[in-house]
């Protein structure tokens, strides 16, 4: 681990929509600034997510100044959502947990709406620091979250990638490999590792940040969208069902919680703590 770098920064605005690379980042207690503070609800208020809409791949999200986003999809025009005024909340259910949040404007939501091709809301969670607790199991008191599927920041290496892409390379759907890192939308890209050393991690420090490696990530279907296309295959579960299984869960990449603010950049050294 003595050469081990933060490789890249990834940070997604909006829940399955594709994000940016910054090369510096504000660590936050529930993640990156500006990581997933915002998400679509379908009219039950449940998230909408590319388990169900592969399309979000598609469609974009970048942060601009005041908490705002502007949003780009193929067909649309651009559209920027200055974040709402404290207003009534509505329920949103995230993996059956209920989180309160703010909801956009009408706007955004005939643009997203219009999009899928089918209706959906832009809510906006306004104040993570008392929205949504991490799961207890793993959480100490205090810790929230944004609307990440569990955790403030998900962190993966290169090495882990090369070893899975040789897996898929010598199974039978070889011809979907080699996959890229953002079939897995990490935060954090560490570089220089031996392959799947981030399974034996506790604690780590990206710079002058400390984190608690809380859980290793179960995937999903997700991981079998082309990014770049929204079109499924079989790769990277069939393979991680073979060789990264462990109970129900297919492994790849762990989840962090962070110790106390600061600010990352590429390159900052990554040091394995005790």
């Amino acid at each position: 681990m003595g050469n081990a770098i933060l490789q890249s920064i990834h940070v997604h605005p909006v829940k399955a929509f594709r994000g940016v690379t910054p090369r510096e980042a504000a660590v936050e207690p529930w993640g990156l600034a500006a990581d997933r503070r915002w998400t679509l609800i379908d009219d039950g208020g449940k998230v909408v997510t590319q388990r169900e809409k592969p399309r979000l791949a598609l469609a974009a999200a970048e942060p601009v100044p005041g908490g705002g986003i502007r949003l780009s999809a193929p067909g649309r025009e651009p559209l920027t959502v200055a974040p709402p005024e404290p207003a009534a909340t509505v329920p949103v259910s995230i993996f059956g947990t209920k989180v309160e949040a703010v909801p956009a404007s009408g706007a955004a939501d005939e643009w997203c709406s219009a999009y899928l091709g089918t209706g959906v809301r832009l809510v906006h969670m306004d104040d993570p620091a008392v929205r949504r607790p991490v799961d207890p199991e793993y959480a100490l008191p205090g810790d929230t979250v944004s609307f990440a599927d569990g955790y403030p920041l998900l962190v993966t290496t290169t090495a882990s990638l090369d070893a899975l892409n040789s897996l898929i390379a010598q199974g039978d759907h070889a011809a979907e490999g080699p996959l890229p890192m953002n079939r897995f939308r990490p935060n954090l890209v560490v570089a220089g590792t031996e392959a799947w050393a981030e399974d034996h991690w506790r604690r780590v420090r990206v710079g002058e940040v400390t984190f608690r490696v809380v859980k290793p990530s179960g995937r999903c279907v997700v991981t079998t969208t082309d990014q770049e296309t929204a079109v499924r295959g079989r790769e990277p579960l069939r393979t991680l069902a073979r060789h990264r299984r462990v109970g129900g869960n297919l492994l790849f990449g762990q989840n962090l919680v962070p110790l106390a603010p600061g600010t990352i950049r590429t390159g900052d050294p990554v040091r394995v703590l005790p």
